[in-house]
């Protein structure tokens, strides 16, 4: 399991100076945690574990020695500047279920040579004991042609009875769509140039 190793953060010392001196701020709540834990770490190692990581994902926080297992609850991601603003955290009780979302992966989509391949739901939110969590879930839609969908209830998850789903069991996932060509033939496109002109 990956660690990432932080600090206790000083509430009097705002955020954004944080972020200036390369620090990225956070939180861990939990059960046995009261309040919450403010926290910051240094932006390269957040970086370099979330790389991987993101949320619903499990990782190690190392804060000044006191190591917790914890669920990536939020990632706020700056795209502007580039830079990752807040993660937070929730500490893990192992007889305590926690929501949490499992991400959508999709493989085989070059394999689909109809129609189009359509995601239309990108994680599933469920609920679960530490020991049932789930990161991603994969579908392999190299089969599917149009007409074919999967729904969340045709998931691995869906039948797994320490998971609670919170996303309906009918909602769609993926959906193959056929193709429809939309362009203009050749002679229409340019009659319609000339009579813009």
């Amino acid at each position: 399991m990956d660690t990432l190793k932080a600090e206790k953060r000083d509430l009097s010392t705002k955020a954004k100076k944080l972020r200036r001196e390369g620090y990225v701020t956070g939180n861990i709540i939990g059960r046995e945690i009261e309040g919450s834990i403010p926290v910051k770490f240094r932006a390269q190692e957040a970086e370099r574990v979330f790389r991987a990581k993101k949320k619903g994902s499990q990782i190690c926080l190392d804060v000044e020695g006191q190591k917790m297992n914890v669920l990536i609850k939020e990632i706020h991601y700056n795209a502007m500047k580039n830079q990752y603003d807040e993660i937070d955290f929730q500490a893990l009780v192992s007889d305590e279920k926690v929501h949490s979302v499992a991400e959508i992966v999709l493989v085989n989509h070059d394999k689909v040579m109809e129609g189009i391949v359509q995601l239309v739901l990108e994680e599933i939110s469920y609920s679960a004991l530490p020991s049932a969590l789930v990161e991603t879930i994969e579908i392999d839609v190299g089969q599917m042609k149009p007409g074919d969908s999967v729904k969340v209830a045709d998931l691995p998850i869906a039948s797994n009875p320490d998971v609670d789903l919170n996303t309906s069991r009918d909602a769609v996932v993926v959906l193959v769509t056929e193709s429809h060509n939309s362009a203009l033939p050749e002679e229409d496109a340019s009659e319609e140039e000339s009579g813009e002109k």
